[in-house]
C-alpha cells in the first residue's frame, strides 16, 4: 500500500475528482471502490459536476459530495474553489478525470500529492504522472481508470459499478408503474454524445409495437430534456400500455424507473451504463463507438453492432450522411435480442439459516448443521414449475469466522439432496457495504440474470427483515416463516409458522391468481 499523509486527526482525506458524463461515472465506480478498501478509515470526498452528483448518493462509501459548478468555470471561480478544497486539509488527490483544469485545481488546493494521467499537458502539476499512452481506446473504460490506481500502487480490487437506491426511491418508481401491464420494456432512444450514437426513432417504435403485441405488455419512453422530439417520434406510434417520461425524471428516478423495468433496450448511453450498473436485462445498441471499450458487463446483456468498415469512428456525427453503421442495425434482430433477455421463470428464493436449517450463529461446522424436517416439501414447488434458489447473508467468512469452502459445501448439499438449482451468498462484513448483502439485491438480480427468472410471478422466503425487504426490492411476494430471527415483519405478505406452510401458502396464492 502506498504511503500517505494524514491530517491532524489522524484519518487520511482524499479528493477523487470524478468525470463529467453519466456513462463514464458509473464506469469509475469500480475505481472509487478500490481507493476506499485500500484506505478504509479514510474520508473520501467526491468532486463532481452536479449532473452526475446524483448517481453517487447514498454510497456508503463516500463520506462527501462537492460540486464543481458552473460558477467555478471562471478564473475566479476556480481560485474560490482550490480555496475551499485547501481549507479542507486533503492529504491526496487522485483525479479520474483527464482534464488540465482538475491538475490545476489540485495543485492550487495545495494537495501534497496528485496523481492522475500524464496527458492534456498536466504532467508538470502532478506529483505522481500515470503514463497515458492513449489507453482510453485501447482497453475497457472501467479497466482505464483501475489502471490509473493500479499504477498509483493502489490494488484494483475487483467490483462491478452499483448505483446504491434506497427503499423509497424502488418503491416510488413500481408506483409509477402500477397502471401498466407487464412485462414492461424500457426504451432509451437518445444518447447525449451526438446523433451517430443514436439507433433510428422508428425501428424503436417497430419495436415497441411488436413487443406489445407478442408479449401483451407496456412500453415505457425515457430520454432527456433535449431528446423530447425523438421520444415523441416513438410514442405517437404506441397505443396502448405505455407511459411516456422522456424530460420528466431526475436522475435518481431515472435509475430507479430502469430498475423496475423488466428489459432495457439503449443506444450506448447514460442510461445504458445505469442499466448496466443495476443488472437490469439490456439491449444494448453501438454505433459510430466501440463496444469494446464501453460496453455493458453485466449477465444477461445482449450487445449490438454493424460490421461496416467506417466504425468506430467516434464521431458526434456522420461523416458520410448515411448513418450506415445503425442502418445495418435492424429491428428483427433487435427484436430477438429482446425475446432472449426478457425473463420468463418464476422461483422461490429461501434464506438459509433460520430458514431452510436452525440459526446456529456463523455456521462452521458440520455437526452444527441441523435441516429443518419439512424441506422435502420444497420439491412440490420443483412439480409447480418454480427453480429453488438459495440466498444468504454469510458475513462469517469476511469476519474470519466461517470458512468459505465450508460454506461453498453446505450450500452444495442443498443443491444435491434437495434439488435446489443454485446457492449464492455474499460473504462480506455489514462494514463493506457491498451491492450483495441484503436487502441489497444484487444476489437476486444476479439469479435473474442467470435464469430468466421474473420477479413478480416469484417469493422470498426468510426469517428476517432484511430477506422481506428485498423481496420488496425486487418486486416479489414475501413469506416470513416463524422458524428462525423474527416471528413478524412489516414488510411480510404473509407469515408461516415453518416450511410446510409456506410451501402451501405460495401454491394457494398461485392458484388465486391464475
Amino acid at each position: 500500500m502506498v504511503n500517505y499523509t494524514v491530517t491532524q486527526n489522524g484519518t487520511p482525506k482524499i479528493l477523487i475528482r470524478g468525470v463529467n458524463w453519466i456513462g463514464d461515472a458509473v464506469m469509475s465506480m469500480p475505481a472509487i471502490n478500490a481507493i476506499k478498501k485500500a484506505y478504509p478509515d479514510s474520508h473520501i470526498s467526491l468532486l463532481v459536476k452536479p449532473f452526475v452528483a446524483p448517481l453517487f448518493e447514498n454510497n456508503p462509501l463516500i463520506d462527501e459530495i462537492i460540486l464543481y459548478e458552473d460558477k467555478h468555470k471562471s478564473i475566479l471561480g476556480r481560485l474560490k474553489l482550490a480555496s475551499l478544497l485547501r481549507k479542507k486539509e486533503f492529504s491526496k488527490a487522485i483525479l479520474l478525470q483527464n482534464a488540465f483544469d482538475a491538475a490545476l485545481i489540485a495543485f492550487l488546493a495545495r494537495i501534497p500529492e496528485r496523481i492522475g494521467y500524464d496527458r492534456d499537458g498536466r504532467g508538470f502539476l502532478l506529483t505522481k504522472k500515470i503514463p497515458y499512452e492513449k489507453l482510453d481506446r485501447k482497453i475497457h473504460h472501467i479497466d482505464y481508470y483501475l489502471n490509473l490506481i493500479s499504477k498509483a500502487g493502489i490494488e484494483p480490487s475487483h467490483s462491478r459499478p452499483w448505483i446504491y437506491l434506497t427503499y423509497e426511491e424502488r418503491m416510488s418508481a413500481r408506483q409509477m408503474f402500477l397502471g401498466l401491464r407487464r412485462p414492461i420494456l424500457g426504451i432509451n432512444p437518445g444518447a447525449t454524445y451526438g446523433s451517430s450514437k443514436r439507433w433510428f426513432p422508428e425501428r424503436f417504435a417497430k419495436v415497441a409495437k411488436w413487443f406489445q403485441m407478442e408479449t401483451g405488455g407496456s412500453v415505457v419512453i425515457f430520454g432527456g430534456p433535449k431528446e423530447l422530439d425523438i421520444a415523441q417520434e416513438i410514442d405517437k406510434h404506441i397505443y396502448d400500455s405505455k407511459l411516456f417520461l422522456a424530460g420528466k425524471t431526475g436522475l435518481r428516478q431515472l435509475a430507479a424507473l430502469i430498475s423496475d423495468c423488466d428489459v432495457f433496450v439503449s443506444n450506448d448511453s447514460g442510461p445504458m451504463h445505469i442499466a448496466d450498473a443495476l443488472i437490469t436485462p439490456l439491449v444494448a445498441i453501438f454505433g459510430s463507438t466501440s463496444e469494446e471499450l464501453t460496453r455493458p458487463t453485466s449477465p444477461n446483456t445482449h450487445v449490438l453492432s454493424s460490421s461496416v468498415t467506417c466504425r468506430p469512428c467516434f464521431e458526434r456525427t456522420c461523416g458520410l450522411g448515411d448513418l450506415r453503421c445503425m442502418a445495418f442495425v435492424r429491428a428483427d434482430d433487435v427484436f430477438f435480442r429482446i425475446k432472449e433477455a426478457l425473463p420468463d421463470k418464476k422461483a422461490v428464493f429461501f434464506d438459509r439459516d433460520g430458514t431452510l436449517c436452525r440459526d446456529a450463529d456463523y455456521l462452521n461446522r458440520w455437526e452444527n448443521l441441523n435441516i429443518y424436517e419439512d424441506i422435502n416439501s420444497l420439491q412440490k414447488l420443483k412439480q409447480a414449475g418454480y427453480l429453488l434458489i438459495g440466498i444468504s447473508n454469510q458475513s462469517g467468512i469476511g469476519r474470519g469466522i466461517v470458512d468459505e469452502e465450508f460454506t461453498k459445501s453446505v450450500n452444495d448439499k442443498f443443491i444435491k439432496e434437495y434439488n435446489f438449482d443454485d446457492f449464492f451468498y455474499c460473504p462480506h462484513r455489514p462494514d463493506e457495504n457491498c451491492s450483495c448483502r441484503k436487502p441489497e439485491p444484487a444476489m437476486a438480480l444476479w439469479a435473474r440474470a442467470k435464469y430468466k427468472i421474473e420477479f413478480k410471478n416469484s417469493y422470498i422466503v426468510g426469517d428476517k427483515d432484511a430477506d422481506m425487504l428485498l423481496g420488496r426490492n425486487i418486486g416479489a411476494k414475501t413469506l416470513l416463516v416463524k422458524t428462525g430471527k423474527q416471528q413478524t415483519s412489516e414488510y411480510a405478505d404473509a407469515v408461516c409458522e415453518n416450511l410446510s406452510q409456506c410451501v402451501e401458502e405460495i401454491l394457494r396464492d398461485e392458484e388465486h391468481t391464475k
